[in-house]
């Protein structure tokens, strides 16, 4: 007759324990969630800071579109244009030049068409490039849109669009333009001494109602927030994870160990 055991033997048909995880094991399983943990924290912390960094951004933006108009940079101060001047709310006097005239693909509230640029002479001899505005395609003809004399334009300072828009690059041997490249407008038009910004002119009506200006679209995604509690949110959900793990495990330990 078998004799049965005692004390170390599993009761038959008990399920088995789970093996203990090795001392090993536990320390990467520790570290591995830890950095995994910091690294989400991180990407939290780092979303908030950039939330901060945007409301600033947008607030700065609002305060130059919202100032008193002021001359648009002349040469002396063009090596300086940057990223702080994009929106600065300007004045320039000058004459256009319609016959180099550059129309730019655009989408707009009014449907698509295209963005009118013209150069612009200053009493000094440089060159501004001016965006009027919109024209719808039927609109091409620039007979329709001209200004003789000096004149005055009001808007917003914006920075230049090297290459071309998404998926779409410029073709100056072609005269297709789908972004307001102020450097390759000139070389194609052979425009020197030109400022290396564009102005978009504000709403100011135009003869016959063409060009439409001011529409200008200032928008700053600012999502921050939400990717901010989305990574606080996963590393709640690991920590929680690891803290059931542990529990669990714990519950399931054979007595004694």
């Amino acid at each position: 007759m078998r004799s049965t055991g005692s004390g170390g033997g599993a009761e038959p048909g008990s399920a088995p324990s789970p093996a203990p995880l090795s001392l090993l094991r536990r320390v990467v399983f520790g570290v591995a969630v830890g950095f995994v943990f910091v690294v989400l924290i991180g990407l939290g912390t780092w979303q908030v800071q950039r939330r901060a960094w945007k409301l600033d951004l947008i607030a700065r933006v609002e305060a130059r579109v919202h100032a008193p108009a002021a001359p648009a940079p002349g040469p002396a101060e063009w090596p300086r244009i940057g990223p702080d001047d994009a929106y600065r709310h300007v004045w320039l006097a000058g004459t256009f030049l319609h016959d180099r005239e550059t129309l730019v693909q655009a989408v707009t509230e009014r449907g698509g068409g295209f963005w009118v640029l013209t150069p612009l002479r200053r009493p000094d001899g440089s060159l501004v490039l001016v965006n009027r505005g919109f024209v719808p395609g039927a609109n091409r003809d620039p007979a329709t849109r001209q200004v003789a004399g000096e004149t005055r334009v009001t808007g917003l300072l914006r920075l230049t669009e090297p290459g071309g828009a998404f998926l779409r690059a410029n073709d100056p041997k072609d005269g297709r333009w789908y972004s307001r490249d102020v450097a390759a407008i000139a070389a194609a038009h052979g425009l020197t001494d030109i400022a290396p910004y564009f102005v978009d002119a504000d709403a100011m009506p135009n003869p016959g109602g063409l060009p439409v200006g001011g529409l200008t679209v200032i928008a700053f995604p600012n999502s921050h927030l939400v990717y901010a509690l989305t990574w606080y949110g996963m590393a709640l959900m690991l920590a929680g994870a690891v803290f059931y793990i542990l529990r669990n495990g714990r519950r399931h330990r054979p007595p004694g160990e």
